[in-house]
């Protein structure tokens, strides 16, 4: 995929692996807009234009409608937004369900179908969806987290079938645990305990970049979580049992008292 010249709007980057991004993607060329729900209290590098949108809102289509009105040479969109709650699912608030729904799977199969149209009739156009390991491999304390990115990696795997005989692109990245703000002190404090390596966001940011220009349709990030992925899709049972002796643990930190 060439980025040089080409405008992307960028979707979570103003924080975690999204703001980790920007750097990497204006080295290569690209052209960048960024969007965030207050885009006037957003700073940003030189040449990068904030919009408004909120992934959240029951009117998203309207606004990707004016959005698209505004900036017609959109090539593609990196969907890096994301919602993560660290929670048993008996105490999680239907808010924090209904957030995760809405900005992890809900937002990005509607920006797909905005876009899709656009860039068939443009000639071309790219969809980038960032996922998670926890898209393939089910994990204690984030129910709510897998349901959304499992429904986010079976979604762009079914389109990129779909739009096979197109000139739209689809990609999907999954990160591995990432240190990012999104975690709670909790997470950090798990992953350590458990020995669960954590990259940082530039790490993942390198790697989606290098994903995109390479014509990755899928790219799962991180060793041995990669084959993790594998052994959960053909034996589950191993992963089970594995995940079955970390849950004194992960309970604990479940349990902790520290705030997500």
């Amino acid at each position: 995929m060439q980025l040089r010249d080409r405008c992307f709007l960028l979707l979570g980057g103003t924080g975690g692996i999204g703001r980790a991004l920007v750097e990497p993607l204006l080295g290569e060329g690209a052209r960048l807009l960024v969007a965030t729900r207050r885009p006037e209290e957003v700073t940003l590098p030189a040449g990068v234009k904030a919009v408004k949108l909120d992934l959240a809102a029951t009117d998203l289509d309207r606004q990707l409608e004016a959005l698209s009105d505004t900036w017609p040479d959109l090539y593609g969109v990196i969907h890096c937004a994301g919602q993560n709650v660290f929670s048993a699912l008996q105490q999680s608030s239907v808010a924090d369900i209904d957030n995760q729904l809405a900005v992890n799977l809900r937002s990005a199969i509607l920006v797909a179908r905005h876009f899709v149209p656009r860039f068939i009739g443009q000639g071309g156009g790219a969809l980038v969806f960032i996922g998670s390991t926890f898209g393939s491999i089910g994990y204690p304390g984030y129910t709510g987290y897998c349901a959304t990115k499992f429904g986010l990696r079976g979604f762009t795997e079914a389109l990129r079938r779909e739009l096979a005989d197109t000139p739209v692109d689809i990609t999907f990245v999954a990160p591995r645990a990432t240190h990012t703000a999104m975690n709670p002190q909790a997470v950090d404090e798990l992953n350590k305990a458990l020995g669960n390596a954590m990259d940082s966001p530039q790490q993942v940011a390198d790697s989606i970049v290098r994903a995109m220009i390479r014509d990755q349709r899928r790219c799962f990030i991180g060793w041995p979580e990669r084959l993790f992925v594998i052994i959960n899709g053909v034996m589950p049972r191993l992963v089970d049992r594995a995940v079955i002796r970390q849950l004194p643990v992960i309970r604990r930190y479940l349990n902790s008292g520290v705030s997500s």
